[in-house]
């Protein structure tokens, strides 16, 4: 560990634990110095053991290489590898000097062997240096959020300069997860390419049901660390363990009592109705749902930006829906409405020559958010 500092936002422990003591929820322990568990579409943290702590992440950090790479790179290019990668110390894909690979490969042996020598060939790659690489991560992890981040290499080998949180991990596996790519690749348990037959690192995928990766991390200084992400009933949660010895079992017991105490409510469903007004029902022009312990309940107000007087077409953005938890906002969904709206009565014939009311056009609206 480097340096803790208080973390700014306990609110979540402190209600994980009032439901414990109501004898709501099974207790949840982890063995980790520092731990997150978040809901990953909201970002709700529903646990956590000294979040905000500045410690070693190891290979973890080999998300965030992943990361820049897919954004900055082409899977398809050609990578020649570099003597410096070749010889990079520690856990290895075993590349050989001037070998000639593609970055996607590059990118299974980053994540599944956990390859240091692969880190090395990536940022020299997409970086044009392994500090302009750098670079990029540090700018990538403030554009996440990752305030008590900083990268010094990527590949995770200790440096004082070379720390992160709980959280911000929790922030950086919210956005891979939200790459197609990473997420499959970093799913894969087992990948044969170009003659080499890669196993992933990450025993989750194998002991439980609805892992969806993401990264183990070890050196001596920073211990055990992992970062995971699973899936039941719709709803994902992002579980991070630093300086933990028992890590596959407090990622599963973390799952187990987010997915029990914190159910996600759906309060809007896309192309579906969440009010009406006045006889005109209100369309959800997007999904919303947060993450809600027992006795917890969101109150949803409509706040209308127009008046709902005719001609108006179905699909047209009338205002939004506010969703908000002991008086604080959590989210919002824009509001569409689902039918024509005529004319007031006696505008029909001035409106004659531009407003018909089209039935086909409401139900392919509808059809479209459905």
């Amino acid at each position: 560990m480097l340096k803790t500092f208080p973390f700014r936002r306990a609110g979540a422990l402190a209600l994980a634990l009032a439901c414990l003591l109501a004898g709501r929820v099974r207790a949840v322990e982890v063995s980790a110095s520092a731990a997150v568990l978040m809901d990953m579409d909201s970002g709700r943290v529903l646990y956590e053991r000294n979040a905000g702590a500045r410690m070693l992440i190891a290979s973890t950090t080999k998300i965030l290489t992943a990361l820049v790479a897919i954004r900055d790179g082409n899977l398809s290019d050609t990578v020649k590898v570099s003597r410096e990668a070749a010889y990079t110390e520690g856990s290895s894909m075993y590349l050989k000097e001037g070998e000639e690979l593609t970055l996607e490969t590059l990118l299974y042996g980053l994540l599944l062997c956990s390859g240091n020598d692969a880190a090395v060939a990536v940022a020299e790659h997409v970086g044009g240096s392994v500090e302009g690489f750098v670079e990029r991560m540090n700018e990538t992890a403030l554009e996440l959020g990752m305030e008590d981040s900083s990268f010094a290499n990527p590949n995770g080998l200790d440096d004082e300069e070379h720390y992160s949180t709980a959280y911000d991990m929790a922030l950086l596996a919210r956005a891979a997860m939200g790459n197609e790519t990473l997420v499959r690749i970093a799913s894969t348990r087992t990948a044969t390419i170009g003659g080499r037959t890669m196993t992933n690192h990450n025993k989750l995928l194998r002991y439980m049901d609805g892992c969806l990766g993401l990264k183990t991390g070890y050196t001596r200084a920073a211990g055990r660390t992992l970062v995971s992400c699973a899936e039941r009933n719709g709803q994902r949660l992002i579980a991070v363990t630093l300086q933990d010895g028992n890590d596959w079992a407090d990622h599963q017991s973390l799952y187990d009592y987010g997915f029990s105490a914190y159910p996600a409510k759906r309060m809007a469903q896309l192309g579906h109705k969440v009010a009406e007004e006045a006889g005109i029902p209100l369309i959800a022009a997007d999904s919303f749902a947060w993450p809600l312990a027992q006795g917890e309940a969101l109150e949803t107000s409509v706040k209308l930006e127009r008046d709902l007087t005719g001609p108006l077409r179905a699909g047209t953005r009338v205002g939004k829906a506010v969703f908000s938890l002991n008086g604080k906002e959590v989210g919002r969904v824009g509001l569409l409405i689902g039918s024509d709206i005529s004319p007031p009565p006696g505008e029909e014939a001035a409106s004659s020559g531009s407003w018909k009311p089209e039935v086909e056009t409401a139900m392919t609206v509808l059809r479209k958010y459905r």
